[in-house]
């Protein structure tokens, strides 16, 4: 019954959006749409009130911070190997290393912590305000590695790369978000009510349009019959990097409840912008939508194992 009661509203949502997409009841652009409506706007607002209210406690999701960083870069390793054991172009590999390490945290990973009880922890955070401290830097770091791997794959490490770096960097909303969340809080400022109440209806609208989003490129996504490089990007994503998470989390002797709430973010389906980001850095079509979709239904299977075992 947890593991119903956990997951069954997330991946409902999914469903949804699959089932909209799929009858046409809503327009073929209307998904994509409100996906970038949560992106710049829903999104954002649910980093930047989050962070502003409780990054000055932030210390206490250091331990959740640290694994999570340490078996990401480990997932990037295992990543290069699948892609020199399956001998993939060095125009794709990017692609796939990308599908392997970049998860959804936040339209997947916070909607599933924020149906488990929000326990209060040993630093004085809670469980759900640990996870949005812990996915605010990885999501930079994400933004960050996978512009990397994909200029990788289409030049040789120049200072050429520099500037379509710092471009993208540039205009992603949830890194602004988060720096400013960051600043924000810094600064010992607090938000007015009026503007609080506003953020946070913002971000209470992110998590479920997200998910609607995710079905809707469930049933728009085309990978033919080039399944096994997307197959095994996705198996890396929702299998491998959750067992690395374990590791390292154990090795650090993270907490119960901290190592699950890893485990969860590590186990997350590969996250869509990666598809919007190889169309933009000319990297696999095929892969990254094929990864996206297969990871979906391969992350399933992992999040139940871990929310019933855990």
């Amino acid at each position: 019954m947890l593991i119903l009661n956990t997951l069954a509203p997330v991946f409902l949502l999914v469903a949804l959006g699959a089932v909209l997409q799929r009858t046409e009841f809503v327009s073929a652009g209307f998904l994509r749409e409100a996906n970038r409506v949560t992106y710049w706007l829903g999104l954002p607002a649910l980093l930047f009130s989050q962070l502003a209210g409780s990054f000055h406690e932030g210390a206490g999701a250091k331990g959740m911070l640290g694994v999570m960083f340490g078996a990401t870069l480990l997932s990037i390793a295992v990543g290069y190997l699948v892609v020199w054991a399956m001998r993939v172009p060095e125009a794709s590999a990017g692609t796939l290393v990308q599908g392997a390490f970049r998860g959804n945290l936040a339209f997947v990973g916070l909607p599933i912590i924020f149906t488990l009880p929000d326990t209060p922890l040993a630093g004085g955070l809670t469980a759900r305000s640990a996870a949005v401290i812990t996915v605010a830097p990885m999501m930079v770091f994400y933004n960050v590695a996978g512009v990397v791997v994909l200029l990788l794959s289409q030049h040789p490490l120049s200072w050429k790369m520099v500037r379509p770096f710092l471009k993208q960097l540039a205009t992603t909303p949830p890194l602004l978000a988060t720096i400013a969340g960051v600043s924000f809080a810094l600064m010992g400022w607090k938000l007015p009510a009026s503007v609080d109440k506003t953020f946070s209806s913002l971000g209470e609208m992110a998590l479920p349009l997200g998910l609607l989003g995710v079905g809707g490129s469930i049933v728009s996504s085309r990978f033919g019959g080039a399944w096994q490089r997307p197959l095994a990007s996705a198996l890396v994503k929702t299998v491998v990097s959750p067992a690395l998470g374990w590791g390292v989390g154990r090795w650090l002797g993270l907490g119960a409840l901290e190592l699950k709430m890893v485990m969860i973010l590590m186990a997350c389906p590969a996250a869509i912008v990666s598809y919007t980001m190889a169309l933009e850095m000319k990297g696999d079509e095929s892969i990254a939508s094929g990864a996206i979709v297969l990871s979906v239904f391969t992350s399933v299977v992992t999040l139940a194992t871990i929310v019933g075992a855990f």
